[in-house]
């Protein structure tokens, strides 16, 4: 930076710093919430695990026998009289723990959601338990209508399960839906179980609950496939081997004769005694398969776990430390600036300024790439568009940053060694501006940049692109396209603005051809960064009239820093270069949402009129 623009009592590098070190903090307070979200939905996961998932298991088990025995005891069976009421008591130790979870406030659920909204309900609709067996004992229910509130009251303990259940990753919530579909599965063969044990105790199936036979069977089958059908390899495994096994082969021989067969022919020779003998082992079968597949899944998410615990730490902690090392870095450069501390030379704390403005450099990069990993993560597109547009804002603060450097003579340390393509170069340059999405860029570059050049044409290239956007209207576009010339290229960036007159043009190019050296004048920061960048690079930048009333700036690249890509694409580099920038980064992309403007007019013939009227280049 120049010494003027340096002086102790500058405001403007004071405002500049105070925005820089606002951004820093908000970047890193975004990244911080993002990371810790995910360890809080593993202890979450893990709470709810232990608080309410293993206590609603045991209820559903047990709510499906004490349903399967009031049918029987309903259908005629008085002898299953002791056995329901020892079932109604284990039923009634299942419901304690859920009812304790409603009652409860674990700091681990505070991510919870709705789950303690849909747990209350369950508890709430528990409570008419006892009026329910109340009307089955004194003969005032019918086994349907008994059967059918004791399925309510399963559908609401499988309600409690939701999104809540699964991690961010999609991985682990797709294995947990799957592991909740089956569970439903399973409970779908229990109510088959429940109305052929109804029916086998009171002498057969009617035709109402042979219809109703079949369609548990279909759904029941149809449930269990697609079930199986989204769970991990060694799942789809385990439940060949359950479905061939002779834990299962009793249940489907009995259910395939009982839709071949018509009326009461299908239970024939049947007793309750032979439809437990094949039932029992395929519920016991489909549990096991439930509890391994959840065992499974929690044992592959475990290093993902301890990885998640690991980032939140370094960005929550580390990331605040190095945060706050820039930040006190920054003042201490400011006070000596201002004089307080008048034995540090003005050499020396250039250096300062330019080293500890390094050092956020890489702070950002480092941010950039968790941004780009949390952006791969995430599900949902709501927070990956959130994501996306902290990224957007990192890379326009990366530019800034650089900026700094630069105009303070130093090198940034983002640069590359090999030819990028002119596309990307220009690419790069829009991604760092706000309001992109009104960039349009010609598809045609058939030029190279030398890896020297890139960062500097990169910032010249953008400062001029936000003037042309800041100028022009909000529903315009800015058309950026290359054009051949005597010696070398020239990029052209057009706007639709109310353009500049005579005098107004040649204060600008003035500026942009001689920056003074003792700052940019008041509202023309952006032109003398521009004509610094284009005077490092070798570059040469003018502004005229655009033929539509805007303005066109026309960046002349000499023949040293492009050159032409060779037209059997063995000499261009792919849209992502492979050239190795020595800090790792790349150049970023924007896409224009489809919609965002309306087309603009082709860009080669516009630029051929521009290039006309200044006598630049060739037609």
């Amino acid at each position: 930076m120049n010494r003027a623009a340096g002086r102790a009592g500058d405001p403007g590098l004071r405002l500049r710093l105070g925005a820089l070190a606002a951004v820093l903090l908000t970047l890193w307070a975004y990244a911080a919430v993002l990371t810790a979200r995910d360890a809080a939905g593993l202890v979450r996961i893990r709470a709810l695990a232990d608080t309410l998932g293993q206590p609603t298991d045991l209820l559903i088990l047990t709510l499906q026998s004490e349903r399967r025995l009031t049918a029987e005891t309903l259908a005629g069976a008085g002898r299953t009289r002791d056995a329901l009421a020892e079932a109604r008591d284990r039923t009634d130790g299942a419901v304690a723990p859920v009812r304790a979870f409603t009652e409860g406030h674990d700091p681990r659920l505070l991510t919870a959601g709705a789950v303690r909204g849909r747990a209350d309900e369950l508890v709430r609709q528990l409570a008419g338990l006892a009026t329910l067996r109340s009307e089955v004992d004194g003969g005032r229910l019918d086994r349907p209508g008994a059967v059918a509130a004791y399925d309510r009251l399963i559908d609401t303990a499988f309600a409690v399960y939701g999104p809540e259940w699964g991690g961010r990753e999609d991985e682990l919530s797709a294995e947990t839906r799957a592991v909740v579909a089956l569970a439903r599965a399973r409970e779908l063969l229990a109510r088959e179980d429940t109305l052929m044990s109804a029916a086998l105790a009171g002498g057969g199936l009617g035709d109402d609950d042979r219809r109703r036979l079949v369609e548990l069977v279909a759904i029941q089958r149809y449930a269990r496939t697609s079930a199986v059908a989204a769970l991990p390899p060694e799942g789809r495994d385990r439940h060949q081997r359950l479905v061939e096994s002779p834990r299962f082969a009793g249940l489907l021989r009995i259910e395939d004769r009982l839709l071949r067969t018509a009326g009461a022919d299908g239970t024939a020779g049947m007793g309750p005694q032979g439809w437990r003998e094949a039932v029992d082992p395929a519920l016991s079968g489909l549990r096991d398969l439930v509890t391994s597949t959840a065992r499974g899944s929690v044992e592959r998410a475990a290093p993902g776990a301890a990885l998640v615990v690991t980032r939140t730490g370094v960005v929550v902690g580390l990331g605040l430390i190095a945060v706050l090392v820039v930040l006190v870095g920054w003042a201490r450069a400011v006070r000596r600036r201002a004089g307080d501390d008048p034995a540090s030379p003005p050499a020396a704390t250039d250096e300062l300024f330019l080293r500890l403005t390094r050092r956020n450099q890489a702070l950002l990069h480092e941010q950039l790439t968790l941004l780009g990993a949390m952006e791969r993560r995430e599900r949902t597109a709501e927070e990956t568009a959130d994501l996306f547009r902290l990224d957007h804002l990192a890379t326009r603060v990366r530019r800034n940053v650089e900026k700094l450097v630069i105009l303070a003579g130093g090198v940034p340390a983002r640069r590359w060694r090999r030819p990028v393509p002119l596309l990307d170069v220009v690419r790069g340059a829009v991604a760092e501006v706000p309001d992109y999405h009104r960039v349009l860029i010609a598809p045609h570059w058939p030029w190279t940049l030398a890896g020297s050049g890139v960062t500097d044409v990169v910032h010249l290239l953008a400062e001029l692109i936000e003037n042309g956007l800041a100028c022009a209207p909000e529903h315009t576009t800015v058309r950026i396209a290359g054009e051949p010339g005597p010696q070398g290229c020239a990029v052209v960036i057009l706007d639709d603005g109310p353009g500049l007159d005579t005098a107004a043009l040649a204060d600008a190019n003035e500026l942009l051809d001689r920056p003074p050296p003792g700052g940019p004048p008041t509202g023309r920061a952006g032109l003398h960064a521009a004509g610094l960048l284009a005077a490092r690079c070798g570059a040469r930048v003018s502004l005229r009239p655009g033929p539509r009333g805007g303005t066109a700036a026309v960046v002349l690249l000499p023949p040293g820093l492009v050159t032409p890509a060779t037209p059997s694409g063995g000499g261009v580099p792919p849209a992502h270069p492979p050239a190795s920038a020595v800090d790792g980064g790349g150049l970023p992309t924007r896409i224009r949402p489809p919609g965002a403007v309306p087309p603009a007019p082709t860009i080669p013939d516009t630029l051929a009129t521009t290039l006309r009227n200044s006598g630049r280049g060739p037609v």
